[in-house]
């Protein structure tokens, strides 16, 4: 946050501090063990709150996923783009979980859905479930990027990877990443490790290039120039993804169902393919990316900044 915005002020609160299972089929299980604790840290952000409320006098709270951020008395927001939680148990845990989820959501004044209204949009079911929030408004995807300050020309044999997410997940990628990417001479690989107080591994291949990290003004440059990304299917990236147009490889974290539902959506979509990161095979993979269409370049600096601008405005008309 702080490197894209180095001058905003930031008022540090701590995260819901979630862990997920190396396995997939505990995943679940390993969620809901963490439940009690999660509540505690939504109680604990809506005490942090209220008290940072009586010396700020906020006009308005946004509230990425944020459910404790929500105080009497001022106009509240949450923006989402999952409004259907996939635990992986079934239709019957999913409309119960969604139950559950929208009771937290309608408390908000109201929730913004960050996708398309119309179709399936980019995250297929999780937006468009069929029944909303009484309190939902599509504003459409969000991205970090600029894209009309990105004019780079793809480069043949430019391939970008980008590694994000918990541990120990994201070191696993990692090093298979690195290990398969090391016989594969025939490309140049740009690896963005998502790890900032991590360190450059030693004696890289001259074809591999890495970086513990990266802000939106030096991703921007790299996407633009990389006609392949590999990259997990969260969804933030996927926005990043959808605003420069990529062809990309998914590899879903394991056990994350969200993750797995939306390689698979898009994959069912024909928009762009996916790999297990088991049978995770990076010439197959890079070699499929590059013949399926990929994302279709959108314009989020356009008219999705507009719908939020729209909807802050009537927000804060309404309190004055």
């Amino acid at each position: 946050m702080h490197s894209n915005f180095p001058s905003l002020r930031i008022l540090p609160l701590p995260g819901y501090r979630i862990t997920y299972s190396r396995r997939a089929g505990a995943f679940v299980a390993k969620i809901l063990m963490q439940v009690p604790r999660i509540l505690r840290s939504v109680n604990k952000e809506r005490r942090w709150l209220r008290e940072l409320q009586s010396t700020e006098n906020f006009d308005l709270v946004i509230s990425d996923n944020r459910y404790g951020l929500k105080i009497r008395g001022t106009y509240s927001v949450i923006m989402t783009h999952q409004l259907q939680i996939l635990t992986g148990s079934g239709a019957l845990a999913d409309r119960i979980v969604r139950k559950l989820h929208y009771r937290q959501l309608e408390k908000f004044d109201e929730c913004w859905v960050v996708d398309h209204a119309g179709s399936t949009g980019l995250a297929g079911a999780l937006s468009h479930p069929d029944h909303l929030p009484s309190n939902a408004h599509y504003i459409g995807p969000l991205s970090q990027l600029e894209t009309k300050r990105e004019h780079s020309t793809p480069s043949d044999g430019e391939i970008l990877v980008l590694l994000s997410g918990p541990e120990p997940m994201r070191r696993i990628f990692e090093q298979k990443i690195l290990h398969q990417a090391a016989a594969l001479k025939q490309y140049q690989f740009t690896i963005i490790a998502g790890n900032p107080s991590g360190s450059s591994p030693t004696q890289l291949p001259e074809h591999v290039h890495y970086y513990t990290h990266a802000n939106a003004g030096e991703l921007g440059p790299l996407l633009a120039k990389a006609p392949i990304v590999i990259c997990r299917s969260g969804y933030s990236t996927l926005m990043d993804l959808a605003v420069m147009g990529k062809k990309a490889l998914l590899v879903p974290t394991p056990g994350q169902s969200e993750q797995e539902y939306l390689a698979k959506s898009l994959h069912a979509r024909q928009i762009v393919p996916y790999q297990n990161e088991v049978q995770l095979d990076l010439e197959k993979g890079i070699a499929e990316a590059s013949q399926w269409p990929g994302f279709s370049k959108a314009t989020p600096d356009g008219d999705a900044m507009h719908a939020v601008i729209d909807r802050l405005l009537e927000a804060l008309a309404g309190q004055l």
